[in-house]
């Protein structure tokens, strides 16, 4: 399953990509996502929609110490930290990551988090703010932004995370007549971005794991 892409059967879903060390595995339209995640700070993102998406049902289990930090659109801000406890679980334990977001997770020691529900279908919609959001796709699929719905706009830019060097990698813009450059941006499954926009609008496709 080393696939880049969402491979779709009437049956059978996969998708895998190597360089993001996840791997999907799914029948009909309910599976499960690993997603290996190193030591530090990881920009992820629940690629699959759980019974609530409350942390304690979608990550039960992760380091002591654990925590995540989402970004609040309205205020430009990260909000208080989420925090996992031995015996506890996560705090506040009304947190929850949905498909669509993104968030920064911070591990004391590498970990694989496993996300299991199912795939969403139908008309997807995510919204962007004007300057930063942190968002994602909503279903397990790595793929370009274009190819997945988000159009870019001039003065656009995406940023990732590198784990590796604990810093973002170089923006990827999009400019009238040329296009995003250097390359269309392309997030592995389960990986959270940031875009960044002049002009707020939502993210709008229709997916259908038959299609």
């Amino acid at each position: 399953m080393r696939t880049k892409t969402l491979l779709l059967t009437a049956a059978v879903i996969a998708a895998g990509m190597a360089a993001s060390q996840a791997q999907v595995y799914s029948v009909n339209a309910v599976g499960y996502v690993n997603k290996a995640l190193s030591v530090g700070y990881s920009l992820i993102a629940n690629p699959l929609n759980g019974t609530n998406n409350n942390l304690n049902t979608i990550m039960p289990t992760v380091p002591d110490g654990t925590f995540v930090l989402k970004w609040l659109p309205a205020t430009q801000s990260f909000s208080d930290p989420a925090q996992y406890y031995d015996g506890l679980g996560w705090l506040p334990d009304t947190a929850t990551m949905a498909p669509g977001e993104g968030a920064f997770i911070n591990l004391p020691s590498a970990t694989t988090v496993t996300f299991v529900g199912e795939v969403p279908q139908g008309t997807l919609t995510t919204p962007i703010s004007a300057n930063y959001s942190l968002i994602s796709s909503k279903v397990p699929q790595s793929a370009g932004l274009s190819t997945m719905g988000l159009q870019g706009q001039d003065g656009d830019y995406v940023l990732f995370w590198n784990p590796a060097t604990q810093s973002f990698k170089d923006p990827i813009q999009y400019y009238d007549g040329l296009g995003w450059l250097p390359e269309d941006p392309t997030p592995a499954v389960g990986e959270g971005f940031f875009f960044n926009t002049p002009t707020a609008r939502n993210w709008t496709r229709t997916f259908n794991v038959n299609n």
